[in-house]
């Protein structure tokens, strides 16, 4: 069986099964969804949650991890001080002088 056009024809299996919920519409082998009911999408975003992944969850851990890859997984240690508490520290001084 050649793997081009000629064997484009010869798909003969069956595409659509019974679903599982209603026992009424068509659910699609190939996607594994229901085209009515849409059975098995809630599944597969709670599947994506458990395996932290980018799929059709929130990605939440993946943007943990870029966060820390951003600032150089400083975890411990105290942050630097903001400029503002810097700068007022500064006129503080200033004044007291």
């Amino acid at each position: 069986m050649m793997k081009g056009t000629s064997s484009f024809g010869k798909h003969c299996n069956k595409t659509h099964v019974l679903c599982h919920r209603p026992k009424a519409c068509h659910l699609q082998k190939k996607k594994s969804t229901c085209g009515k009911c849409d059975y098995s999408a809630e599944q597969k975003s709670a599947k994506a949650q458990r395996r932290k992944t980018t799929r059709t969850s929130r990605t939440r851990h993946v943007k943990i991890v870029y966060r820390g890859v951003r600032r150089g997984f400083c975890e411990g240690t105290t942050p630097k001080p903001k400029r503002a508490a810097v700068a007022a520290s500064v006129l503080l001084k200033d004044f007291n002088n």
